[in-house]
């Protein structure tokens, strides 16, 4: 049998104290390979996490962006809501007025139950309408001073009277409370 040359009789990998042509052992020159390549792979990685992460905020800042216009958008639609609501609320209180007491009339208990409704559309979207205004404090973020009284009946800064309701609770007001305050008598 002649000798044939085999891959199995040349090692690829010289042992270990073996050099190569420029007299540098290979076994230096395999750990400074694996060495760029290691430091090559967690360069990558270290991009890859980078881009990640990069892409989770940016995610999460479009979904913060696409909630905030929902709010918005429903804020603006609610809003056009009131004329109608205030409008109800004038016809029950006209209509009330009008009627002689203890008298039952059906068309303003209708348009009451239609209030009461659309009152509750309204809470169901966010805005809550403020009830029990009359009697507070004033406080600029929930009202709206449109009238001052001089009072020497109740503290100044106190809620007489609420002209229109407002609608919405903390940063998510529709409208604050047109009231009416006091202020210190003369």
């Amino acid at each position: 049998m002649t000798e044939q040359n085999h891959p199995r009789d040349h090692p690829r990998h010289p042992e270990a104290g073996a050099t190569d042509d420029a007299g540098v052992p290979a076994d230096f020159e395999l750990r400074d390979e694996l060495a760029q390549a290691q430091e090559r792979v967690a360069h990558f990685e270290d991009h890859w996490r980078r881009a990640v992460a990069d892409a989770d905020n940016q995610r999460k800042r479009y979904a913060r962006e696409l909630d905030r216009q929902r709010a918005e958008v429903v804020a603006t639609q609610a809003a056009r809501w009131l004329p109608v609501v205030d409008n109800l609320d004038r016809a029950v209180a006209h209509a009330q007025a009008a009627r002689p007491e203890g008298e039952q009339d059906s068309l303003l208990e209708g348009v009451r139950a239609v209030l009461e409704q659309a009152v509750g559309v309204l809470a169901g979207l966010g805005f809550p309408r403020q009830e029990g205004e009359v009697g507070a404090v004033f406080d600029p973020a929930r009202h709206e001073a449109v009238a001052t009284v001089p009072s020497a009946e109740v503290p100044a800064g106190t809620v007489l009277d609420v002209v229109s309701p407002g609608y919405g609770e903390g940063e998510r007001q529709l409208r604050p409370a047109g009231v009416v305050v006091a202020t210190k008598a003369a």
